[in-house]
């Protein structure tokens, strides 16, 4: 069985970003997800990982909001703490997406993919044929946004290319900024860098410890960092660079301990902080193998089942 659902918060932590509580999902008799409790810290940088058919993917979208879960719920939590926390009931521009096989619109220039968010969000078609003097002053402010953004992820010089005049990893970093131009205050990134060669994957995951390092000197500033971001993804080596906290998330844990007569679903079965890089830093894996080592026994391993995290009251975050 789950366990209680929490009482249901007031007002917001702004400290928290995003908060899954007793969540559980299932298609059919298939159960997928079980009873996972996660809070995530504002500015944190998650990284998700765990074996195929673990259900990674789907808790990513029913945060999203796109597969809401069967059991238990997601709350969103606001920068400002007398606002109420959002329950997460579909998707929303407070939580962007990235996926592994980006959706770029071919006839737009990467300016023009970027805006249209914007666009979609802020416009209807009645406003834009009957209010066009509007429409207009609204088109300009969507453009400087989106150059702006794109500016950001270093495609300055690549504004007015259509896709097909891009490579993959400037098209990922268009659907990139196409997330973050809409200002959402989760970031979830599903595979993001995995139909990408070596060379380009280590630049975006460069692309990302940028983001964090802002994050960093917005802290030192005694500002609210922007960016909360969650990753998922199969390689342990990105998991643990771009991220500050490694989560994994396995169908391989004591579900017979807990006294459950068939299996339940994933849970969570390892949580911690992980070594954190400057953009520009040279990457030493072996800084973390045996981090890689205890990920790959506690989280990949059928044979060695581990106790499930049942509840994560307090996010781990980074000294």
């Amino acid at each position: 069985m789950s366990s209680q659902l929490p009482e249901y918060p007031g007002e917001s932590n702004p400290e928290l970003a995003l908060q899954c509580q007793s969540l559980s999902h299932w298609f059919g008799p298939k159960r997928v997800l079980h009873d996972v409790h996660l809070d995530i810290e504002r500015g944190q940088f998650v990284s998700l990982v765990g074996p195929s058919g673990c259900g990674k993917s789907t808790l990513l979208r029913a945060i999203v909001g796109t597969h809401l879960p069967k059991a238990g719920r997601i709350l969103v939590h606001a920068t400002s703490p007398t606002t109420p926390p959002r329950p997460v009931d579909g998707p929303g521009r407070d939580r962007g997406i990235v996926y592994q096989h980006y959706s770029l619109f071919p006839f737009l220039s990467a300016l023009e993919n970027v805006a249209l968010g914007l666009k979609l969000d802020q416009t209807s078609i009645p406003e834009r044929l009957f209010q066009w003097k509007r429409w207009r002053t609204l088109r300009g402010e969507h453009l400087q946004l989106a150059a702006a953004m794109l500016e950001r992820v270093r495609l300055k010089d690549a504004m007015k290319l259509y896709p097909h005049e891009m490579s993959g990893g400037m098209r990922q970093r268009v659907a990139i900024a196409q997330a973050m131009v809409m200002k959402p205050e989760i970031i979830l990134l599903d595979e993001p860098f995995g139909a990408l060669d070596e060379a380009t994957r280590e630049e975006l995951q460069k692309a990302l410890l940028e983001l964090y390092a802002e994050n960093q000197q917005a802290k030192a500033a005694g500002r609210l960092p922007d960016y909360t971001l969650i990753i998922v993804t199969h390689e342990l080596n990105e998991a643990i660079y771009v991220g500050d906290r490694l989560i994994g998330l396995s169908q391989y844990w004591d579900w017979q301990g807990e006294g459950h007569a068939n299996h339940p679903g994933a849970s969570i079965v390892y949580d911690q902080p992980t070594p954190t890089f400057e953009p520009h830093s040279v990457r030493d894996f072996e800084l973390f193998e045996h981090q890689r080592a205890a990920v790959r026994k506690e989280v990949f391993h059928p044979k060695m089942l581990q106790p499930r995290i049942a509840s994560q009251a307090h996010p781990r975050s980074k000294p």
